[in-house]
């Protein structure tokens, strides 16, 4: 999701993370952003970007100065939230390079009745020249990048695997500053599950999100994020078996302690873990489950 940006302002200067990976930070911190977007740029003569970010005239001049005297090649979307994708068509209008990653967004069937979700926070008019797809191979000389599709906080969410240092770029998938918000329709926690319990068969030695720092030992944190989600879902049987039958009773209770303003994201979580639960026919609702419906346990 995208936070408010912060008008003319241009990121830190471009770190050398790893020996084949750079980092520049986009100048839209937020609630949902933390410090903004994390654009990294993989390779040394031919050149990746992912993730640009948003379509700011100085933070586009960031990274093309950041990739002079480089051939950039692709510009890569892990999915297509407005944080994250706007700026590669500048990017490819300054460069001819390829835009790559994530299917366009396409609006779910279900949204009448479901509700919008973080649907309005995508770019419609994100057009990629390559869809890449589960296990497809990017070369850039030294530099080899693998998707790894990871369906959940979007339907169209990708990852990107850096072979060569047994690194993932994990968008918002998963991150170290926060967890991840699912919001239906378009996000789903049961596909987001299946992916997390699919990262955690990999053997990468370090995750670079989106948003935030990067994770060391990720398998650690994985099986603890895993856990997290579980823990999450046996909190709202619990309070569903106490009587509180609305998402917002649940919320009130459960993230007491979480600012207000975020008060929001909660409940789509809420909601996405209760459809789930409905499906796997834990739990039950009035109706199709929707944030307004009530839900109970028998």
């Amino acid at each position: 999701m995208s936070g408010a940006l912060a008008s003319g302002a241009v990121g830190p200067a471009i770190e050398q993370v790893s020996p084949r990976i750079r980092r520049l930070l986009a100048p839209n911190p937020g609630p949902f952003t933390h410090t903004g977007t994390c654009v990294y740029i993989v390779g040394e003569t031919e050149v990746a970007i992912i993730d640009p970010g948003p379509a700011e005239a100085a933070h586009v001049t960031a990274m093309l100065e950041a990739v002079a005297g480089a051939r950039l090649r692709y510009v890569l979307v892990t999915h297509s939230h407005r944080d994250h994708s706007p700026a590669a068509q500048l990017l490819k209008e300054a460069t001819g390079a390829c835009i790559a990653g994530c299917a366009p967004y396409v609006e779910p069937a279900d949204i009448a009745v479901t509700g919008v979700g973080l649907d309005a926070a995508h770019d419609r008019d994100y057009a990629p020249d390559l869809i890449l797809t589960e296990a497809m191979r990017l070369s850039l000389g030294d530099a080899t990048l693998e998707t790894f599709a990871t369906p959940g906080h979007t339907a169209n969410h990708l990852c990107f695997g850096l072979v060569e240092e047994q690194a993932l770029f994990t968008g918002d998938h998963v991150m170290r500053w926060s967890t991840t918000v699912v919001a239906p329709p378009d996000g789903c926690m049961r596909d987001y599950m299946t992916s997390l319990e699919r990262q955690r068969q990999r053997d990468d030695l370090v995750l670079w999100p989106a948003h935030g720092e990067p994770i060391r030992r990720p398998q650690r944190y994985l099986r603890a994020l895993y856990n997290h989600r579980r823990a999450r879902e046996a909190s709202i049987l619990q309070r569903l078996s106490e009587g509180d039958d609305t998402i917002q009773q649940i919320v009130s209770r459960i993230y007491a302690g979480v600012d207000p303003p975020l008060h929001g994201a909660a409940a789509m979580t809420v909601f996405a873990h209760l459809e789930d639960l409905v499906e796997r026919g834990r739990a039950f609702s009035e109706g199709p489950p929707t944030l307004a419906a009530r839900y109970f346990i028998r």
